[in-house]
């Protein structure tokens, strides 16, 4: 498959941003409680299924793949910045990173026991989100688990020119509506069992989505 063209732009951002990037991101431990508890409840489906280790897909530096490793889930993480992988590599040597896209991963059919796809979205236009999703699904283990996190809205379009620290941006994001992710995620096979919306702490921020879903077995005859 050919890279779609907005990759490009994102990978060389991210390569700008990448070291105030890291020092912005707060590590788990650091997140509100709500968000908190809706990882524990990824990392408990992924330990209670055991259909494989997890991808951390768009990790970015690397700190939400170490506090999964740190728990004892077999977790490694991918990212299409170089930038970002080196810094993930660097703090965390012990871990595995690689460079690649969500568009077409470099993962066997069925391999994954989970995917974590950690505000890592939002970047791809809605109507390329259907290849993303059918590459959840085709690498998922069936009974594999799957958590998509990241700010939501009513389908506003923004083209970012300035990010983290003021630093040069070319990327676009785009704010979905929850209800569309689901549609979409289901549209591709994966089944959503948990849905859950919290409003903006603070004025001018956006709402947050978390949802949960699995791939599932296929039926016995």
């Amino acid at each position: 498959m050919t890279e779609p063209s907005y990759l490009a732009a994102v990978r060389e951002s991210y390569d700008t941003v990448a070291a105030d990037y890291a020092e912005y991101v707060p590590a788990p431990d650091d997140l509100d409680p709500i968000s908190r508890a809706m990882l524990s409840a990824f990392v408990e489906l992924v330990w209670t299924a055991d259909r494989g280790d997890v991808a951390d897909l768009g990790c970015g530096p690397g700190k939400v793949t170490a506090y999964l490793a740190e728990i004892g889930v077999s977790a490694f993480g991918i990212d299409v910045s170089p930038k970002m992988i080196g810094l993930a590599r660097e703090a965390h040597p012990d871990l595995r990173f690689t460079v690649g896209s969500m568009t077409a991963l470099d993962i066997d059919d069925n391999e994954l026991g989970g995917i974590l796809a950690y505000y890592s979205i939002h970047h791809t236009p809605p109507e390329l989100l259907p290849v993303v999703f059918a590459e959840f699904q085709r690498t998922l283990a069936p009974g594999g688990h799957l958590m998509v996190v990241g700010r939501v809205g009513n389908g506003e379009h923004r083209h970012v020119k300035n990010a983290y620290g003021d630093h040069p941006a070319f990327f676009d994001s785009y704010l979905l509506p929850a209800d569309r992710i689901a549609e979409l995620l289901d549209r591709a096979g994966l089944v959503v069992t948990t849905r859950l919306v919290q409003e903006p702490a603070e004025e001018g921020k956006r709402a947050i989505a978390s949802l949960l879903a699995h791939k599932p077995e296929p039926l016995r005859s």
